[in-house]
């Protein structure tokens, strides 16, 4: 199995010539065409392993247009921190608190992006733009909703009306993609398990990961996802209502207007508290596959809310005479609201991790301290806050010209206060980040010269040493030791974060206009920083949507940067899409049941015997196939992994569910696991479980590069491989045949049926 670099079937099978086995074109199983038969011909195999290859990259790379996910991303990050729970013991009561914590703060995330959407539409555009002479002037395509042409759409309600498509439209979008994505990726079913086999399993090497219905999240993400549609249609409502409400207000309407208003200000209410009953209630549920259907209610939610939508629209492009759009939409404060309740959601869920962790029995390298999650968190709702303050702003520049939106003399009053001051305290976190990045570039070169010391005596002796080569090895070997400190930049980003946010919507409330204007009557110092910090905080949001897409681009078309880029992501999307249904699709809720019911039915067929080799993510698929195997099946399977993240990265960031005692009782339940890592590599290193009464699971580090200079066995210099090409070294094929030679049956057996063992490695499988 290959990791995210993704490879073809004939570079890992070392064949140009493959026939495919079984799956299709998104994922599948190929062999060598000359081993296609194998089963039929088992004379022809005796004592040889039949090498299988199991293609997944597809299910997590694709054209450019991919790229957009990216977009997404503070949805895939909060999904990230439902996982990222301390170890608790599952009996444990907050850990129903947290898991809600999650989903509510997911739920935030959905109203802050329909809302960035309506201030984009409805409030920049319909009720700021096409209200302001100057601004329509230069802006043909706006004409037939201007004041000046008196049109039937120049009414304010009605061009609220008419904008509001375009968020719906967004909303409708991502309802679609997670539908499309739902019924790939949720719907593929596990094989099926003999009754009670999961629970033969000792209760203290129990984990998640080996329960049957933990990669079928089809009814649970059916239920989300009917959620925040519906909490995204009803933002779009709530808009539209407390616009024309204080119209309503100062125009003095007539009284059929006021009783139909708050009517439908009821049930808008109501249909927000029937939502939050639904997150409130979805919770996972993985001791078995969840396949009954959604009661009608949840269902028809979405299809209500757009059914009040529809009487608000009705009830706003009413006649009312009179009526002008000034100054900014009504309900600005609402981004200030939301804010303020993503920071208490992020500290109630600190709270909760903190009381997780004290209950941890067992002593763990969990990423800070278990709190890993809620940092996570916070910085999903700032990334949130950034695409939304960028489009807006950079929108918002447009619209108004040469001036800026905002400032005195402006014809546009801007967007929010709030997302202003959010743009001025993002070059202050930016300067934080830099300093942090220098000091790892400062740990780099001080590790490096330690390491250095010592690299002459894992070669030959008799080598001369060479100064440069000894300084570019030590130097490989430092920046891969960064990874280990990938808390501390975690930790110092989201601890500003937190900070600086609470500034931005401090300085929002108490001064109510933008730091630039805020600070007019302070020292010019003071107050020509304000405005540089504004001006270079608002195009750096904007440029974060366009870094974005531009990354996400040339991850798909770089093959060095789809590996720096794929880790992170990859990491994102193989957790089930259990706090918001649109993140990223999970590909393990489609490969995971792919390997499981071939290891499963391949096994109980021919009786057979089978080595899953895997290489960076791919060893994460490999681990969690075979915790979803039943007892039996997966007795007859050992485990070979390299370049493995299993402890470096999922050990630590996710210790509920990859923890020291689950990989330990993955060990004792298996015939055997071998790992291979490298000090080279930035991303796989050792599994660290104990010996105890069984072989231990990790190698001694390869060494890399194989040779340190030129010799008449190596006269050209050896590459250092890092983390990809792990079959280049000799011990791996000595590692493979130990353990097929542990799995052949012991001579002289009576053997009924033809055994045989099938190898998943594959000759490049980076």
């Amino acid at each position: 199995m290959h990791g995210v670099g993704g490879t073809t079937p004939q570079e890992m099978l070392g064949d140009p010539r493959v026939t495919l086995i079984t799956g299709d074109d998104t994922a599948a199983c190929y062999r060598r065409t000359d081993d296609s038969d194998a089963e039929a011909r088992p004379a022809d195999y005796h004592g040889r392993a039949v090498r299988e290859a199991y293609c997944w990259s597809n299910l997590t790379s694709g054209n450019g247009a991919r790229a957009l996910w990216l977009l997404l991303v503070p949805f895939m990050v909060a999904n990230l921190a439902h996982w990222m729970r301390p170890a608790a013991p599952p009996a444990h009561k907050a850990h129903r608190i947290y898991d809600l914590l999650v989903r509510v703060l997911a739920l935030t995330l959905t109203i802050l992006l329909a809302a960035a959407a309506c201030e984009v539409a409805l409030d920049l555009t319909a009720w700021q733009c096409a209200g302001t002479p100057a601004c329509v002037a230069d802006r043909s395509w706006l004409g037939f909703v201007s004041p000046a042409d008196h049109g039937w759409w120049s009414a304010p309600g009605r061009r609220l009306v008419l904008a509001s498509v375009v968020p719906l439209l967004v909303i409708g979008f991502l309802w679609w993609l997670s539908h499309r994505t739902w019924s790939a990726y949720e719907s593929a079913s596990p094989p099926p398990r003999t009754p009670g086999t999961s629970r033969d399993t000792p209760a203290d090497e129990r984990t998640a990961l080996s329960m049957h219905g933990f990669w079928y999240g089809r009814r649970l993400v059916a239920r989300l996802r009917a959620a925040h549609t519906t909490a995204g249609v009803l933002t779009v409502a709530a808009t539209l209502r407390v616009a024309t409400a204080k119209a309503d207000r100062h125009s003095g309407a007539d009284a059929l207007l006021t009783v139909t208003g708050q009517a439908l200000t009821a049930l808008v209410v109501l249909l927000a508290a029937a939502t939050l009953v639904i997150v409130w209630r979805t919770a996972r549920s993985e001791a078995a596959p969840d396949d009954q259907s959604d009661r009608l209610v949840v269902r028809a939610l979405p299809y209500a809310s757009l059914g009040v939508l529809a009487l608000i629209a009705v009830h706003s492009a009413w006649a009312r005479p009179g009526a002008h759009s000034s100054g900014a939409l009504p309900g600005a404060a609402a981004f200030g609201g939301i804010a303020v309740f993503q920071g208490v959601v992020v500290l109630a869920l600190a709270v909760t991790a903190w009381v997780l962790q004290r209950a941890v029995r067992s002593e763990q390298r969990t990423a800070l301290r278990g709190m890993g999650g809620p940092a996570v968190a916070l910085l999903s709702c700032a990334v949130g806050g950034v695409l939304s303050g960028g489009v807006a702003q950079r929108f918002a520049d447009w619209l108004d010209g040469a001036a800026t939106p905002g400032q005195e003399h402006a014809p546009m009053p801007g967007p929010p206060v709030l997302l202003s001051w959010q743009a001025s305290v993002l070059p202050l976190l930016l300067v934080v980040v830099a300093i942090v990045a220098v000091l790892a570039a400062v740990r780099v070169v001080i590790t490096r010269s330690r390491i250095a010391e010592d690299i002459p005596g894992f070669y030959d002796p008799r080598e001369r040493p060479d100064a440069r080569r000894t300084k570019r090895i030590a130097g490989t070997i430092a920046r891969a030791l960064l990874t280990d400190a990938a808390p501390v930049l975690v930790a110092a980003t989201a601890a500003v974060t937190l900070v600086l946010g609470a500034g931005a919507v401090a300085g929002a409330w108490i001064t109510g206009r933008a730091p630039g204007r805020a600070t007019e009557g302070a020292a010019p110092f003071v107050h020509a920083a304000a405005q540089t910090a504004e001006s270079l905080g608002s195009w750096l949001m904007g440029a974060g949507v366009i870094l974005l897409v531009t990354m996400g681009r040339r991850a798909y078309r770089d093959h060095s940067a789809r590996r720096t880029i794929g880790i992170l992501w990859d990491v994102g999307t193989f957790w089930p899409r259990a706090a918001h249904p649109f993140a990223p699709p999970c590909y393990a809720e489609r490969a995971i049941p792919d390997l499981t019911w071939r290891i499963a039915t391949w096994t109980e067929r021919f009786d057979g015997r089978v080595v899953v080799s895997g290489h960076s993510q791919g060893s994460v698929l490999a681990a969690a196939a075979v915790w979803q195997l039943d007892l039996v099946t997966r007795s007859r399977v050992a485990l070979l992994t390299y370049g493995s993240p299993l402890e470096r990265l999922y050990g630590r960031w996710f210790p509920a569910f990859f923890g020291p005692p689950a990989l330990s009782g993955l060990h004792r339940q298996m015939d055997d696991w071998r790992n291979l890592w490298r000090r080279t590599d930035p991303i796989g290193g050792p599994i660290r479980l104990g010996h105890e009464d069984r072989r231990r699971v990790d190698e001694e580090p390869l060494r890399d590069p194989l040779a340190y200079g030129r010799t008449l066995q190596n006269p050209l210099p050896a590459q250092i491989l890092g983390h990809g090409d792990y079959q280049a070294d000799p011990a791996f094929d000595r590692v493979r045949a130990e353990l097929l030679a542990r799995l052949d049956p012991a001579p002289g057996l009576p053997g009924q049926r033809t055994q045989r063992v099938q190898d998943g490695s594959g000759r490049s499988s980076a």
